[in-house]
């Protein structure tokens, strides 16, 4: 199935970078990846796309691949570019799937994008910083504790230091991947990051940083300051798929969502980490977004 890369010119002049697959007309299911991924859609997720029935446009955040920097947002920020994204693709309703970093972003769209996001998967997904019975960096490992120490300290910091891992990432090959992520892939992490999907995760990296770290920097400082909504505001479905043996997410941000938002259907799968959930299981986590879709037909 093609993958077509698209630039969206929104209304202030920034750009957004996306990729589309599927067929026409089908049912959209919005890609908000991790931080730092890139937003071509991996090759698991794009093979499951006819199985589930969908189509999939994946959007890359201000500050990554091609998309026009945008300083200083918050994650609810993202809602206006997937609504514009949705208007481009001639779509009035759809899903929202986010990985990882993505997850926030995910629920910023089930909570402000109004009667058009239908439905909300969350993969691994990130919960909010100071939120009242989590400890968000507890469990996760050494490479995470870093990066966040450093956005405590500020922009100028931050950057400093995703500058030198982005050099490693970029000189350094697949190996450099694997060196920036090793301190936090727990054992079922490690097993599958070698071969295609190792290098699959590099290339997807390589995109996300070809134009510098604007995006994963401002990521990490939204991660790090309110969202800019409440959980309590999202009225659809959520799914959320969380692996017990996360080192990057651990269960814990999991957990605590499911118990903070509202009609959220939580799977903690015991014998995943953080990349297995959505290598193994993305034809289940796109059928969950596709039946909520048809059920609003």
């Amino acid at each position: 199935m093609a993958t077509t890369q698209r630039l969206i010119t929104l209304a202030g002049g920034r750009a957004l970078d996306i990729f589309v697959v599927g067929e026409e007309g089908a049912p959209l299911v919005v890609n908000l990846p991790g931080t730092p991924q890139g937003h071509r859609i991996l090759p698991s997720l794009e093979e499951a796309a006819p199985v589930a029935g969908v189509r999939i446009a994946s959007l890359a955040r201000p500050g990554y691949a091609e998309s026009t920097r945008l300083p200083g947002r918050t994650v609810a920020d993202v809602v206006p570019d997937v609504l514009a994204m949705a208007d481009v693709l001639g779509v009035q309703q759809f899903a929202v799937m986010g990985t990882s970093g993505g997850g926030p972003h995910a629920l910023a769209c089930g909570a402000l994008a109004g009667d058009r996001c239908a439905a909300v998967a969350v993969v691994s997904g990130v919960g909010p910083w100071a939120a009242p019975g989590l400890d968000f960096l507890d469990g996760m490992g050494d490479g995470n504790e870093v990066e966040f120490g450093a956005a405590l300290q500020g922009e100028s910091q931050l950057r400093e230091l995703l500058m030198l891992w982005r050099e490693e990432i970029l000189t350094a090959g697949e190996q450099g991947t694997f060196n920036s992520l090793q301190s936090v892939l727990s054992p079922p992490d490690l097993e599958v990051m070698t071969g295609d999907f190792a290098r699959e995760m590099h290339e997807s990296f390589m995109l996300a940083l070809q134009n510098g770290v604007d995006g994963w920097g401002d990521d990490d400082l939204a991660f790090t300051r309110p969202w800019g909504f409440d959980l309590t505001q999202i009225n659809v479905p959520v799914f959320l798929w969380q692996g017990e043996q996360d080192l990057m997410v651990p269960p814990a941000h999991g957990r605590w969502l499911a118990s903070a938002i509202p009609n959220c259907r939580a799977r903690l799968l015991p014998d995943d980490g953080h990349l297995t959930v959505l290598l193994n299981r993305p034809v289940e986590i796109l059928a969950d977004l596709a039946a909520a879709l048809q059920k609003q037909d």
